[in-house]
């Protein structure tokens, strides 16, 4: 089978929608399909193109056997409504186009930004073939949530659009139950709608001792970790969790990644004097293993929205993988899957009081401890990347 695949992120970029893409891709190809994905030249988070590359008309590459076309797209900071709107734009009438002289059997087409999938919408219509839309993020009302957008012409349009979206496509792939569910009651049928949620590549996520090298160039030696990795975006609340761990002597926080309230963090440690919070750039995806491995526990916040009971942060299954407790502020789906598997712990979020109970409570039990540790194991193995591939698989060539 030819699957042509629309994506605004791929690798070398390292967040949760390009490592989805590319380990599912990579699995499709080794079971002896012909894959292609469209993708902008990587810049994300910063909105500047990684070392290597040139933001240029169109470029082919190969990565795994997967045939790669790169086209030009606006570029912009992953912060600034406006602008990220034009860049999301700029991407879907360039993929079009590039996905117009593509040859495939059916078109694949990612969301949050559903921009994408207005391209793999209309490359249906013009190449008369079938399409499936992932949606990993319910978006307009993501943006709602965050505070980025109040209700206005524009939101209901897009609105609209994101239903015209489900109704056109001949399947719906979603990464939670609740988005699925939440889909169901804006009127399209459960029949074609499939789960398939995230998981962890247990191959490059497996259990590590802490490097040496990091615990000393970060001043980490016999210090407890308490650790964010990931996006540092509006829906994450990085600030409470500094204002949670500021004033402790027993634990240090370290931050790792690039986003949209990064500056923001970096003068609010600046500003209050805070020596216990370190603050990291990002790292290719190769390296973040050791980062992860450098925790006691990880911290997986979102502030506190109705909208964040659907999601399941994909950095939880990563993190698990490695036996690393986890320190949840995020109700709904994902506290049930870290409930199950008994994998860590969960905070009412953006509560201050609640966080802290359950950080003393994790680390004053050796036994709870090492159970989360366990759990976490039995997590990952139940979501190991390489099965959710095939089941995705299994729904494409239905």
């Amino acid at each position: 089978m030819k699957i042509l695949f629309l994506t605004d992120n791929f690798p070398p970029e390292v967040n949760a929608p390009a490592t989805r893409t590319y380990e599912h891709c990579r699995e499709w190809v080794k079971a002896g399909n012909e894959v292609t994905v469209i993708t902008c030249f990587p810049n994300y988070p910063t909105g500047k193109v990684y070392e290597g590359y040139k933001n240029s008309l169109r470029k082919t590459e190969w990565m795994d056997g997967i045939k790669v076309i790169r086209v030009w797209s606006y570029m912009t900071a992953n912060k600034g409504f406006a602008k990220r709107i034009l860049d999301y734009i700029s991407f879907s009438v360039t993929s079009f186009f590039a996905g117009l002289f593509e040859s495939c059997d059916i078109i694949l087409a990612t969301s949050p930004q559903f921009f994408t999938a207005l391209s793999g919408r209309t490359l249906h219509y013009f190449k008369r073939k079938p399409w499936i839309m992932e949606v990993r993020d319910l978006w307009p009302d993501s943006i709602k949530a965050v505070g980025a957008m109040k209700e206005s012409v524009v939101l209901n349009y897009f609105s609209k659009e994101e239903k015209w979206c489900y109704k056109s496509a001949e399947k719906i792939v979603v990464v939670t139950r609740s988005f699925k569910e939440e889909i169901v009651r804006k009127g399209i049928p459960a029949e074609k709608i499939y789960i398939v949620k995230n998981g962890a590549n247990m191959e490059l996520f497996r259990p590590r001792e802490k490097s040496q090298r990091l615990l000393e160039k970060y001043n980490l030696e016999g210090k407890k970790v308490l650790g964010y990795i990931g996006t540092l975006g509006m829906a994450h609340k990085i600030d409470f969790l500094i204002d949670c761990i500021k004033d402790s002597a027993e634990y240090t926080l370290m931050i790792l990644g690039n986003g949209a309230e990064k500056d923001s963090i970096k003068e609010k440690i600046t500003k209050e004097k805070i020596n216990n919070v370190i603050l990291i750039d990002a790292v290719p995806k190769e390296e973040v293993a050791d980062y992860i491995a450098l925790q006691d526990a990880a911290l997986i916040n979102l502030r506190k929205s109705d909208l964040f009971k659907t999601v399941i942060p994909s950095k939880i299954f990563e993190t698990s993988a490695m036996r690393i407790p986890i320190l949840l502020g995020v109700d709904g789906e994902a506290r049930e899957m870290i409930e199950e598997f008994g994998a860590g712990l969960y905070y009412e979020p953006e509560d201050m009081e609640d966080f802290k109970r359950k950080l003393v409570q994790l680390f004053s039990s050796r036994e709870l401890y090492e159970s989360c540790q366990d759990g976490g194991e039995c997590l990952a193995k139940a979501y190991n990347r390489k099965r959710l591939a095939d089941e995705m698989l299994e729904i494409i060539q239905a």
